[in-house]
């Protein structure tokens, strides 16, 4: 599937929460882990990476999902839908691929924490990790593999 074209747009289920995204993806990724599985109600989590700088939020947010050591997880306030995550002093935003109007445009290039996933899944990801990609440079390549599509 060829890299999806920006600008994309997306809000969550009561439409309170309004996001708007001014770069391609930097990766898609599904995640097996326990903690996207329960804060998703879901077998895995759809995510897109963003530039933190690209990306734009209005509505009210809470933050949620502490269990997530280093993760910040902010939700709608009123419809408490999962919208997107920060992980530490990343310069990236996680965005709940299921919130972007286009979000079957953003298949999992990636799975991870696949030592925890679902036996009956199958995510057509082009690459996959028991746990997370090892460095930093692993994550670097992957996003330049992509960005390549």
């Amino acid at each position: 599937m060829p890299l999806p074209k920006p600008p994309f747009a997306g809000s969550c289920l009561c439409g309170s929460v309004q996001v708007s995204i001014t770069a391609p993806p930097l990766l898609t990724l599904a995640c097996h882990c326990r903690d996207c599985q329960k804060l998703c109600a879901s077998a895995y989590s759809l995510t897109a990476m963003f530039p933190i700088d690209s990306f734009s939020c209005i509505g009210e947010l809470i933050k949620g999902g502490l269990g997530s050591e280093g993760r910040e997880h902010y939700f709608c306030k009123s419809c408490l839908n999962f919208v997107f995550s920060k992980i530490g002093a990343a310069q990236r935003i996680n965005l709940r691929t299921s919130v972007l109007d286009d979000a079957a445009s953003f298949e999992p290039f990636v799975e991870i924490m696949t030592d925890k996933k679902m036996p009956w899944v199958n995510i057509p990801a082009a690459h996959s990790f028991a746990g997370f990609p090892e460095t930093i440079e692993d994550l670097q390549a992957l996003m330049d593999e992509y960005s390549q599509r």
